[in-house]
């Protein structure tokens, strides 16, 4: 007979390895998750390595040993799904450093597992953990379309563009089944309203038949992110995600269906993705892509953490020269959160980044137009029962 254990600790204990070759000296105080690290089995499939809780827990539980080798029979994690309640869907924000004032995800959680998602610190305000709760488990909005046109019919609301898919994934795997995307954007095709789409899935081509109609009236764009081009680095750092191929296909498909596409080269990490920059965009643009961008690597909150560990799990030989140039380019720490320097980084090293970006951009002919999208079509949607108007 066998059994599974667990303890309760404010100060969980940290196990760390035998420090590689090349290691920093703050090896092993950089990893405190160590301590409820996941056997790679039960973690197949997935970006994290460790499933932490979350930073506003009184205590922490650390799965443990107890001499019935119980940790070896602990089944694999699986994705569960659970009913997101919010009365609200319309999402707003005030920084000043990013092109849009609202959005819209319609789900919590993201399966694709990207190690690097800067989303990731966001379970914490569930009770859940940043690591492997963030891609097992995750949390629907059913009721998303509906809430929408309660939202864009409210009498004062004014419409400026909606972006989704910045903050996790509006077409991961489970969006197959749901539809909740697909809902929102026939509440929005239905209102005029314009829509920004981010997302790493092929599933978006789905949707080409609503996506087409709104972009001839200048109401959608979509941005697809390619990381890299090498399959088995995208698979490694973003195991659920579309492969690179079926990410350049459907910018294709999108482009042709004369949908506005943007290649988002994000995040750049120094020393493991940069030197691909030039290729993916040169690969973007013989899609039929005409706008690109791209975003360095950022590590918020428990991202850092998470993402140094999946480095040392495997590349453990480019800690050092990753992190040191990270540095280099956020004034001396490995995050800096200040708006307009987040997303490009500072010093030399972010400069070469940039100039290596805008004369490839200028080379393919890349951001010489941008599509500009309109409000000119927005008509609030009418409440049931609502009396029509006699002008």
């Amino acid at each position: 007979m066998s059994r599974a254990s667990s303890r309760a600790l404010k100060h969980p204990p940290v196990t760390a390895p035998s420090e590689p070759a090349g290691a920093p000296s703050d090896f092993p105080a950089a990893f405190p998750e160590l301590a409820v690290a996941i056997d790679s089995q039960r973690r197949r499939g997935r970006g994290a390595q460790s499933n932490a809780s979350g930073r506003y827990e009184a205590e922490a539980r650390v799965a443990f040993d107890d001499g019935w080798q119980s940790l070896e029979e602990l089944p694999p994690f699986k994705t569960t799904v659970a009913v997101d309640t919010s009365r609200k869907v319309i999402t707003r924000n005030e920084s000043p450093d990013i092109g849009f004032d609202r959005s819209i995800n319609p789900y919590r959680g993201c399966e694709h597992g990207c190690v690097y998602c800067f989303a990731r610190p966001t379970h914490a305000y569930l009770g859940l953990s940043p690591g492997l709760d963030f891609e097992s488990k995750l949390f629907v909005k059913p009721e998303a379309p509906a809430l929408l046109e309660k939202e864009l019919a409210a009498p004062g609301y004014e419409p400026r563009m909606i972006a989704i898919g910045t903050n996790t994934d509006p077409y991961q795997p489970i969006e197959r089944e749901r539809k909740i995307m697909r809902g929102i954007l026939e509440v929005l095709e239905r209102a005029g309203h314009p829509v920004g789409i981010v997302t790493k899935s092929a599933l978006v081509t789905r949707d080409i038949d609503i996506l087409s109609r709104m972009a001839k009236r200048n109401l959608a764009k979509v941005g697809i992110s390619v990381t890299s081009l090498d399959p088995k680095l995208a698979r490694t750092m973003e195991p659920r995600a579309s492969t690179p191929s079926k990410r350049l296909e459907a910018l294709k498909q999108l482009s042709d269906a004369g949908i506005p596409t943007t290649v988002m080269v994000a995040p750049v990490i120094p020393a493991l993705n940069d030197s691909e920059m030039e290729r993916i965009l040169d690969a973007a643009a013989h899609a039929g892509v005409k706008e690109a961008s791209y975003i360095l690597l950022r590590l918020p909150l428990e991202v850092r953490d998470l993402f140094r560990e999946w480095l040392m799990a495997n590349y453990p030989d480019r800690y050092r020269h990753v992190f040191t140039l990270i540095r280099d380019m956020r004034g001396g720490r490995d995050y800096d959160a200040k708006w307009g320097e987040r997303m490009k980084g500072t010093g030399p090293m972010a400069w070469t980044i940039g100039r290596r970006f805008e004369i490839a951009c200028d080379r393919l002919g890349l951001n010489k137009r941008r599509a500009k999208l309109t409000t000119d079509h927005f008509a609030r949607p009418k409440p049931d029962g609502a009396q029509l108007s006699l002008f």
